[in-house]
């Protein structure tokens, strides 16, 4: 396709010197040729030809056969010029070579008419209207030399009124079946009040070519290409190559100071611009897979290489890699089509969600209990995190099967692929992980270096034993190999993890507690062991291996010490509202924006959206909707009714199809463009013959070889009765007529005629696109038959299918569409009464027919899926009102995203609703495990909330961070679609994800939370007051003169060190600077416990 515009916007292009440059473009474009497979290929040989007549003369049907012209849509038919698109040539002895430029066709068979029998041939040129083609119309150019004497203005010698030429449209060679009309050449018309064409804004020229299989059938078994192995494949190969020269050629056709630019495009055009859409690129795969990889080696590492993890977080990518590539895999082996979004997004999104739970199980493992066998820690870290990552890894499987459920076949096939991935991933994860889990456990038993783990850690803890003469005076000896002090200390044993917590006295403390703005009940008792090792790591001498204070902080530290004081506290300095207040209001103006914005957004997706901006295609593209939104499409008519008695209602249908709006109607000297209105009239033409040639007495009962081929034809026809017992009846012939009064054609002829009109009026068959299957049988007419068996016509066999053309027009919004879809379908419906099966077809109903019932599939996934994600949540975790609470979250997330969408003028497709219906899986990533932690958790809301968070904090946004750093190699794509489509929706989906579980999810719970699901083992004790602050910042150890009554009294040797080697696999507290103990929390068993050996507590009655 070729389409002009003016370079300044508004000029006019009905003129002479804009067709001449039209005309150079596009002979520039018609004399394209490729050689390939040995051989040489052009227009002539690849495009579509318009029922080619069979003749029995040999010679006249070569002839023919190199002259028939393609078929071209273009304004320059209206003009002499037209022909020079036409490559087409023959030899005559005794003439110039014949082109459509020099052919007069009435004048060729007058000269041939003495040397052959043409009268069959003359009559279909007639009755295609061809009379003298190209040379009896206008020349754009009259002083042009091969400008022909017939040509209208040759003597007059004026330049033609191109508006007034254009008017109506234009013809091919055949004025009856070739008619282009004006809006399938001509854009942005403007008219006067008379309706009279004064100018336009484009020009469109159309060449339409073979499918595959078409010149695969052309050329099978011909001379040229029996030396090559001849295959469809082969023929495809052609037409792409051919076309893809075609549009390099007309877009370098004019110069660039041209006042006209060219826009050109094919069908390769466009499958070229999908396939680079769905390419995978290699690039930012390995770019955003390393980035992941960094990342968490990263965020994993330790100073102290005992607590390092970066050998795990690689490991923990790299699992996640290989599941993801096992599931596209077995997608494959699946038969699930591979699409745009399969290759552009799906790598990286379940990549980001895969390593969500690598981050959970790797953060859990650390925090293991102290005291925990080694064997026993890989089960422990399960029990805590299983139940979160299987409920994340569900609901996510939820999501996109219900995503599924969107009768759109690639959001379908998208869908069930990450649905298999996320599984693949959820398996690898909780099988082959804890394994990686259990290496690293070893590796750091054994003081081995993380990463290169053959080497030895240099960082192995020096054991200092503190004496208590020195303790007064807050030194710590050094180079002391073993020296063991006797303290005094409380024991606790919880029952439930079956280890014993030793908590030293509140007089151990070193400095005063701050004051606490959650009433110190945020955090754990701080009169343990490793409180007061962390605080004499502040005041004495530093170990060798001390690491510095930024590498102490981490996400925890931040969420423990800053980010749950600030969000949980009950108010502020700076204004009375509490922070949870301010929270939920401007979430709740958010929503209240998102539902503003969800009104703003529109249905539909176009070429425009899917092309990158600034290119030949996107221009191309954006003119072709501005000015040629016109549509191609078919009414299909199936099997399973009688066509020959169900004549009116086809009738009926192609009338209400025609009455839509959007339809485009024929000229009203045209008669419809459909293959029954064409076969009715051909039939009605040969019964006037026969009429003429038996009133005249050419035609008898007994002989028809005198009469005209149209009467012969007819009495043919008119003889046969339908019956296989008798089936000529020659009393016929004045008794009956080929149509009746009705214009209804007897059914018992129905299907012979059909075979007599395939085979006898080849260009109303090609004009009519009917489509016929099974195709009718072929039937040679033979006038001068003397046997008889030329009156035996075969019946074409019942038609299962037939199709009308029609062309939709204005159709620019996905709103024209759906009128114009849901009006074909209404006419359907109405057909369907009357027995007539019928469907309409084209590329509106193939891609915009989606938009009838999008939203309401939308809304009935994302109801399901919120359904499924509250029982899925409330049966894992045995409590609705958490799941109650987490299906809001997500009920909120998506509509947030939803009028987010609509701000940014991101309109609804199959695209966006299946990321908006994956949201709600996604967000469980970033809920579950708070909710989670908040149920497990034991004291008032606010403690548990901000428990929850220190335990989540960490793991949930490395999840989130990982996920977009796998997101941001899709800001490097070409396609803005993917870019706006893909990674901007899918990065505002990861931070509203992070600002509700991180955010919003912690205040709801802190006020409307749940009781915990665990016991509490332990009373809090209000008796115990604060412990004064020791005098002059000295350490004070002694036992206090008092102690709870739920505390043991226990003498025990301990070994204090500055740096102790640590339980391989255990949470180890960086020192910090602030004092951790909180009377109020300090923890009181039941009653006096029995140390067991190992720490081990026996039950006792």
């Amino acid at each position: 396709m070729l389409i002009q515009t003016p370079r300044q916007e508004g000029e006019n292009v009905l003129t002479p010197e804009a067709l001449d440059l039209h005309l150079q473009a596009a002979l520039t474009a018609s004399k394209v040729q490729v050689s390939l497979y040995g051989k040489s290929w052009d227009l002539n040989k690849i495009c579509y030809k318009s029922g080619v007549p069979l003749i029995e003369n040999g010679m006249i049907e070569r002839m023919i056969e190199k002259l028939f012209p393609c078929v071209i849509l273009t304004p320059l038919d209206c003009f002499w010029e037209g022909a020079k698109l036409q490559g087409g040539s023959a030899y005559l002895p005794g003439r110039p070579d014949i082109q459509w430029t020099n052919l007069d066709p009435e004048q060729l068979l007058a000269e041939l008419g003495p040397f052959a029998s043409l009268e069959g041939f003359r009559e279909l040129l007639d009755k295609a209207q061809v009379g003298q083609a190209y040379v009896g119309r206008p020349c754009l150019h009259p002083d042009d030399l091969h400008c022909p004497p017939s040509a209208p203005n040759h003597h007059s010698r004026q330049a033609p009124n191109v508006a007034q030429e254009l008017s109506g449209g234009c013809h091919g060679f055949s004025h009856k079946f070739m008619h282009w009309q004006e809006e399938l050449l001509l854009g942005g018309m403007a008219r006067d009040p008379q309706g009279q064409l004064l100018r336009a804004e484009a020009l469109q020229s159309t060449f339409l070519l073979m499918s595959p299989r078409q010149l695969y059938e052309h050329f099978r078994g011909d001379y040229q290409t029996h030396d090559i192995g001849w295959s469809e494949e082969q023929a495809g190969t052609v037409l792409q190559a051919w076309q893809r020269r075609f549009v390099q050629l007309a877009q370098e056709a004019l110069p660039e100071n041209a006042s006209q630019q060219i826009h050109a495009f094919s069908s390769t055009t466009l499958d070229d611009i999908l396939h680079a859409f769905s390419e995978v690129s290699a690039a930012r795969v390995v770019g955003g897979y390393l980035l992941m990889l960094a990342y968490a080696c990263v965020t994993m590492l330790r100073w102290d290489c005992a607590q390092s993890q970066g050998a795990v977080g690689l490991a923990g990518v790299l699992l996640v890699a290989l599941a993801v590539a096992s599931g596209l895999g077995l997608c494959a082996l699946l038969g699930i089509a591979f699409n745009a979004a399969t290759t552009q997004v799906l790598p990286f999104l379940a990549l980001g969600i895969g390593v969500d739970d690598i981050f959970l199980l790797a953060h859990a493992f650390t925090e293991a209990p102290p005291g925990s066998p080694l064997q026993e820690r890989t089960g422990e870290c399960l029990r805590r995190t299983g139940t979160s990552v299987t409920l994340t890894s569900i609901n996510n499987m939820v999501a996109f099967f219900m995503a599924a459920l969107v009768p759109i076949p690639a959001l379908r096939a998208f869908s069930l692929q990450a649905a298999i991935v996320v599984g693949c991933n959820f398996a690898a994860v909780m099988l082959v992980f804890p394994a990686v889990l259990s290496l690293d456990l070893r590796r750091r038993h054994c003081r081995r270096l993380d990463v290169l783990c053959c080497f030895s850690s240099p960082c192995s803890a020096r054991v200092i034993q503190i004496l208590p003469q020195e303790l007064g005076n807050g030194t710590v000896p050094v180079g002391v190999a073993h020296l063991t002090a006797t303290v005094q200390a409380f024991a606790h044993c919880e029952a439930s993890s079956q280890h014993v917590v030793t908590i030293l006295p509140p007089q151990a403390q070193l400095v005063p507690p701050p004051s606490d703005p959650l009433g110190s009940e945020l955090f754990s008792p701080g009169g343990s062991t490793r409180d007061l090792l962390g605080q004499e790591e502040g005041t004495g001498q530093k170990a060798a291996c001390k690491s510095l204070p930024c590498a102490r902080w981490n996400l925890a530290h931040f969420a423990r010490s800053q980010f749950a004081p600030l969000l949980l506290q009950s108010h502020t300095k700076l204004s009375r509202l509490s922070p949870q207040a301010v929270v939920l209001v401007l979430f709740g103006a958010l929503l209240g924006l998102s539902l503003y914005g969800a009104t703003l957004v529109q249905d539909g997706l176009a070429l425009t959206d899917v092309v990158p901006r600034g290119t030949k295609e996107h221009a191309f593209l954006s003119a072709q909707l501005r000015y040629f939104s016109l549509y191609e499409v078919a009414l299909v008519t199936q099997g399973g009714f009688d066509y020959a008695h169900s004549q009116r209602a086809l009738f009926d249908l192609h009338q209400r199809f025609s009455s839509l709006k959007a339809v485009l109607p024929p000229p009203a000297t045209q008669a419809p463009r459909t293959w029954l209105h064409y076969y009715r009239s051909w039939l009605q033409g040969i019964q006037a013959a026969f009429d003429q040639d038996w009133a005249s007495g050419r035609i008898t009962r007994h002989s028809y070889r005198n009469g005209s081929e149209d009467g012969a034809l007819a009495y043919k026809l008119l003889v046969q009765t339908g019956d296989a017992q008798e089936p000529l009846d020659f009393s016929q012939l004045t008794t009956k007529k080929l149509v009746d009064k009705e214009g209804l054609i007897p059914p018992e002829l129905f299907y012979m005629g059909l075979t007599v009109w395939v085979s006898s009026d080849p260009l109303g068959l090609a004009a009519s696109q009917a489509n016929f299957y099974p195709p009718p049988p072929e039937w040679l007419h033979d006038k001068y038959d003397t046997t008889g068996e030329n009156l035996r016509i075969p019946a074409a066999q019942p038609l299962e299918f037939a199709q009308f053309p029609f062309l939709l027009r204005g159709l620019q919004k996905t709103a024209d569409f759906v009128e114009a879809i849901e009006g074909a379908r209404a006419a359907c419906a109405e057909a369907s009464q009357a027995g007539v099966h019928a469907y309409p077809s084209g590329s509106p109903f193939l891609f915009w027919e989606q938009y009838l019932g999008l939203r309401r599939c939308f809304l009935l996934a994302v109801c399901i899926l919120l359904l499924c994600t509250f029982l899925v949540c409330a049966l894992l975790l045995l409590n609705p009102w958490t799941a109650a609470l987490i299906v809001l979250v997500l009920a909120m997330m998506t509509v947030e995203l939803f009028g987010i969408m609509g701000f940014l003028g991101i309109k609804l497709s199959a695209i966006p609703v299946v990321i908006l219906v994956a949201s709600i899986g996604i967000g469980v990533e970033f809920t579950v495990h708070v909710a989670l932690g908040f149920l497990t958790a034991q004291g008032s809301r606010n403690l548990r909330a901000a428990r929850a968070l220190e335990r989540t904090f960490a793991p949930v946004t490395d999840g989130a961070i990982s996920t977009l750093l796998g997101l941001l190699m899709l800001a490097g794509s070409n396609f803005d679609f993917i870019v706006r489509y893909f990674f901007v929706v899918l990065t505002i989906l990861t931070l509203l994800g992070l600002l509700h579980g991180l955010v919003l999810l912690p205040v709801l719970l802190s006020i409307l939370g749940p009781p915990p699901e665990v016991v509490q083992m332990y009373k809090e004790s209000a008796e115990v007051l604060s412990p004064p602050a020791p005098q002059g910042g000295g350490l004070r150890w002694g036992v206090p003169s008092t102690l709870p009554q739920s505390f043991a009294r226990v003498t025990t040797s301990m070994t204090v060190a500055l740096h102790p080697p640590p339980l391989p696999g255990a949470y180890i507290h960086p020192a910090s600077e602030e004092p951790t103990w909180s009377p109020a929390a300090t923890p009181a068993a039941n009653g006096p416990s029995n140390l067991g050996p190992r720490g081990l507590c026996p039950a006792t009655g």
